[in-house]
């Protein structure tokens, strides 16, 4: 399996290489550790483990008090004219991880009310549950019926076949989660799990670890009035190793008056939904069957066979992430 990881920058369209964080610890977990010594590997992966783990990353080995921050945002290549808060409140490696942006200057929104937008800053997989689709992809990140949870009937049918995007948000990245579409919430529940690493190679090793994972699960209706028109669409949070949980904040205006997500209110689309605490995570829009048409650029580039992906090289066919911002177009609704 190559060591490196290459993925493609949407907006240069560019080959980029990845440098993953604590690569080597996490290959040494998901192998030798996974495979040998089973009981510690479960407890790292457990939450309490995960939990220490970002605190001694985040707030105590990166240095609470940050005494070089510029060399610091320049490593993870944050940008903090796009903050909300002055530089001067960003004095720790958390509060960085969970700043606010100015998302509506910096991560504009088309108009178009049928467009579907990525939830996250994310370097994001197409993928597809039906045999006759070009992304076909069954059983690599997700056992499906696992993933919604095997005792909710109604959504496990209304999803199969369908297609989905995979949305890995790494540590450095803008940690608001942002809804896709515009609907009504149907459900909104949470499956306890585990908490696996989303480096491509603890992904790899695991064989689907999203639905292992604790996650927070939101079904979106959106034919109805003003909602996107794309059918039902689940939006599935997934909290990964380091990362101590999900805060639920929606927000119709900025990051004003912030509340929980409840079955019967209505969505706007864009807007500020939830926050990972710090580490990496991962998102997962489910779309239910011929309701989405992908972006052609985001289907080429998950087939080009010459980017260095791990994911390519450990699945055995071309699986190329696409690097993107939070709001961005991903797709439209098909009706």
């Amino acid at each position: 399996m190559a060591l490196i990881h290459q993925y493609i920058e949407r907006e240069t369209n560019k080959i980029e290489t990845e440098h993953l964080c604590s690569d080597r610890v996490i290959r040494f977990i998901y192998s030798s550790m996974r495979e040998n010594v089973p009981a510690v590997f479960r407890a790292v992966t457990g939450r309490r483990m995960s939990s220490l783990l970002g605190f001694f990353s985040y707030d105590f080995l990166i240095n609470r008090h940050l005494k070089n921050r510029s060399r610091f945002l320049q490593t993870c290549g944050i940008d903090l004219s796009e903050c909300l808060d002055p530089p001067s409140i960003l004095n720790t490696p958390r509060k960085i991880f969970e700043r606010k942006i100015r998302y509506w200057e910096c991560r504009p929104m088309i108009e178009d009310p049928r467009s579907i937008v990525s939830p996250a800053d994310s370097k994001i997989l197409l993928g597809s549950l039906s045999a006759s689709s070009l992304l076909f992809l069954k059983g690599k990140f997700f056992d499906y019926e696992e993933l919604l949870g095997k005792d909710k009937r109604a959504w496990l049918n209304a999803f199969r076949e369908g297609d989905y995007v995979i949305c890995r948000l790494t540590p450095e990245k803008y940690h608001y989660n942002h809804t896709p579409v515009a609907g009504k919430v149907l459900d909104f529940y949470q499956i306890d799990g585990s908490y696996h690493s989303c480096n491509p190679n603890a992904v790899i090793s695991i064989l689907t670890p999203f639905s292992k994972n604790k996650r927070i699960v939101t079904i979106i209706d959106t034919d109805v009035p003003n909602g996107t028109k794309a059918g039902l669409v689940a939006m599935i949070e997934v909290v990964a190793m380091m990362v101590g949980g999900i805060t639920q904040c929606y927000s119709e205006s900025f990051y004003d008056n912030p509340t929980v997500i409840v079955p019967g209110m209505f969505i706007k689309k864009g807007c500020p939904k939830s926050l990972y605490h710090p580490g990496s995570s991962t998102d997962i829009v489910l779309f239910q069957r011929d309701r989405v048409e992908f972006c052609q650029d985001l289907i080429r580039n998950r087939l080009n066979s010459s980017v260095l992906s791990r994911f390519t090289s450990g699945f055995g066919h071309p699986l190329v992430e696409t690097d993107l911002k939070v709001r961005s177009t991903i797709g439209w609704a098909v009706v």
